[in-house]
């Protein structure tokens, strides 16, 4: 049986591509606001770190109707560090639009999208992009899309997935490039056509697959999956059960059940077959779980999602300024707020540390962990973090790295300087493209020698380079990498910073702060570019004297501190660093505070007693 006033679908591409912007315009030609209604640009980037950046981080859901059938879209994050967002929701849908940008072409998180995709067996309509772009090459970017059908080992009814070429900007599509059409009627013609209604059998017993799960002040947990088989309604026994857990069978009940209308939630007494819900009233659900009516307890494959390969240690604030601007500073509060993030996002996991006050969390990249600690200090937590490492696996004996395969698109004359760098971080080139006057590379290298490495790849290119990398594989230890060639300026003392202090200070290198920061003994409070840490007195005032020089009353020139984003701190942080996160301040200070304790630890290491 089949439910043919449904389809359910995903809109998965690279960052960038333009999956919000196409899923905004869908909405808004479905009918779901009013004629009058301001809509706002990219209205499914609802979280306010989603907009400051211009990123999806979270997939969402969000519903229009077309000819009276109701098309369930999910719109999914195109960045590689959230590519668990993606896999989880796949299995939540019967097909997916692929956005591919229309001069990019298919990029690294193309690839990983589309391979999940294909894997499920999922039905793909492929949507060309921008095709407004005056630098548009529609006709090789779909050559190129065809050759990764290929390379994936597409089938034969996959490699004739149709393509729909958009302009999610103008809110036009057509199935001819040559021909561009007024609206999105060709797109909603081709999904409805191609992508199949949901299948099953509805008059068995229920069963749901929980694929997301969110929270609401109101009715608590709720967990969000397509219904399976048979039917749900409000107020129905069920048993909540998981395929890897066969010891998990909790007996509950539905309180609440929605519906997903426009970008809504709506109250309803039951639903059918191939609905996408939100269940209310089974707290012990989590993300991987089947509901299952009680006579029929069957539990559903839930997709293994790809292992995290990158760690940094959360710990309790012990610094001279704890507790000052945290409402959340406990190991208690802490350790509550990492559990309850992992069970949201299964690309994260949490594990207590060595300590009370420690804890292990893995995450996909950098990008992933550094949302997270972006989140928790908007919320009102006070921790610190260490340097991120990478995750090694002992593989038949051998020491094993994760691998990233990286993409780079780069200025011809920027082209040395970047292979010097590759080198120096272990890169292996694979592929190097000309590309008019730009030069497209390809490498393989440790995810490790991508630590600090953006930065410097935009200083390099003059900011004109563009970066993409994805993960490769587990390969053999490739050595040691280097990865700071510059050391840190270290306050003296405990104090504000004045400007005689810092005008000496510059002189060594450059700055974070400016005059009446505060600071205390052991805070980095610049980098040396000539290596290694040197304190310096930054609180230091001019010796008052009634004794004047000619010359010596001159105003004081600062230059401007270099404003550090939390990714540039993490990206900083050294061996011996921690990055002290509150919801006022980023300061990167040394683990041991103590100059001399510092000197003394340094002989120690040196004559290799620890």
């Amino acid at each position: 049986m089949e439910n043919k006033q449904i389809r359910n679908v995903a809109i998965i591409a690279h960052v960038d591509h333009g999956k919000t912007s196409l899923v905004n315009e869908m909405l808004k030609q479905g009918n779901v606001f009013r004629d009058n209604q301001v809509v706002e640009d990219r209205v499914m980037d609802s979280n306010a770190l989603e907009r400051e950046r211009g990123i999806t981080i979270l997939s969402k859901n969000a519903s229009c109707v077309y000819n009276g059938i109701k098309i369930n879209v999910v719109d999914t994050p195109g960045h590689a560090d959230f590519g668990g967002e993606v896999e989880r929701v796949l299995k939540m849908v019967d097909g997916v639009l692929l956005v591919v940008d229309a001069f990019e072409g298919p990029m690294p998180q193309t690839r990983f999208v589309l391979e999940k995709a294909l894997s499920l067996g999922l039905k793909v309509v492929v949507v060309v992009n921008k095709i407004d772009r005056p630098d548009a090459r529609v006709k090789e970017v779909v050559d190129e899309v065809l050759e990764l059908f290929l390379e994936l080992d597409a089938d034969e009814e996959q490699l004739n997935s149709p393509f729909v070429f958009a302009s999610a900007r103008q809110g036009i599509s057509s199935t001819d490039a040559n021909q561009m059409g007024s609206d999105f009627k060709p797109l909603f013609e081709t999904v409805i056509s191609h992508i199949p209604a949901p299948q099953g059998d509805a008059e068995q017993p229920l069963k749901l697959l929980v694929s997301a799960a969110e929270h609401n002040e109101y009715v608590g947990k709720l967990a969000v999956g397509k219904v399976e088989r048979g039917s749900i309604k409000v107020g129905q026994n069920v048993v909540v059960c998981n395929y890897h857990d066969s010891d998990k069978k909790v007996k509950s009940k539905i309180v609440s059940l929605f519906v997903y209308e426009g970008l809504k939630r709506v109250p309803v007494e039951s639903a059918e077959l191939g609905d996408i819900v939100c269940v209310a009233g089974l707290e012990n659900v989590t993300i991987g779980d089947t509901i299952c009516d009680e006579i029929a307890i069957e539990p559903i494959e839930f997709v293994q999602i790809a292992e995290p390969s990158v760690e940094m240690t959360f710990m309790v604030n012990d610094s001279p300024f704890a507790g000052k601007e945290g409402k959340f500073v406990t190991s208690r509060h802490l350790r509550d707020r990492l559990y309850k993030e992992s069970v949201k996002d299964l690309s994260l996991k949490v594990e207590d540390g060595d300590t009370a006050e420690k804890f292990k969390v893995r995450g996909r990249g950098e990008m992933h962990l550094s949302i997270l600690i972006e989140n928790m200090r908007r919320d009102g937590y006070e921790f610190q973090v260490s340097q991120p490492k990478v995750l090694i696996k002992e593989i038949d004996g051998v020491k094993c790295e994760p691998i990233d395969r990286l993409y780079l698109d780069v200025p011809e004359d920027c082209v040395g300087v970047v292979m010097n760098k590759m080198g120096v971080r272990k890169g292996e080139l694979q592929d190097m493209t000309p590309h008019g006057n730009r030069m497209k590379m390809e490498f393989l290298i440790p995810s490790r020698g991508l630590f600090g490495f953006k930065s410097e790849f935009l200083t390099d290119t003059r900011g004109e380079g563009i970066v993409n990398s994805i993960f490769h594989d587990y390969e053999p230890y490739k050595g040691e990498i280097n990865r700071r060639e510059f050391g840190s300026l270290i306050a003296h003392e405990e104090g504000k910073a004045i400007v005689y202090g810092l005008f000496n200070a510059q002189e060594r290198g450059e700055l974070f702060i400016g005059a009446g920061v505060p600071v205390y003994a052991g805070m980095v409070v610049g980098s040396n570019p000539k290596g290694g840490d040197i304190v310096v007195n930054v609180c230091k005032t001019k010796h008052l004297s009634n004794c004047r020089a000619s010359g010596s009353d001159d105003a004081l020139r600062l230059t401007s501190p270099r404003v550090m984003s939390l990714e540039d701190c993490i990206e900083f942080l050294g061996d011996d660093e921690y990055l002290e996160v509150t919801p006022e301040s980023i300061r990167i200070r040394k683990v041991i505070l103590d100059h001399n304790m510092r000197l003394r630890e340094r002989g120690k290491m040196l004559r290799g007693e620890i």
